[in-house]
């Protein structure tokens, strides 16, 4: 169920050229987690690509709005979260923003 809502939701982002942001991404179970992942590395091969590439999402094929972008929060600190894949981090630009109190 999470995982098609997903689907969907990048379905959209891709098709208008909208940003997303997914805050507490790694709060998805480990399986889940990975699947978006896949998805979402998927979608920025196309962007990468121009927009030109056609990608399967959902069971849909669509083309790539080259204007869209996601982004996720997470806070590895807390317990029960899951690690970031292998794919995701390899694909992504990852900056840590740090609150002093």
């Amino acid at each position: 169920m999470v995982l098609q809502a997903m689907g969907r939701i990048l379905v959209g982002l891709c098709q208008v050229g909208a940003w997303g942001c997914f805050d507490e991404f790694n709060r998805l179970e480990e399986r889940m987690l990975s699947a978006v992942s896949q998805q979402i590395q998927t979608i920025q091969e196309a962007v990468r690509a121009g927009g030109d590439m056609k990608v399967d999402l959902v069971g849909k094929t669509l083309s790539v709005n080259s204007n869209m972008a996601i982004f996720i929060t997470m806070n590895p600190g807390y317990s029960g979260r899951s690690n970031l894949p292998d794919n995701l981090k390899q694909v992504s630009s990852l900056e840590c923003l740090y609150m002093l109190l």
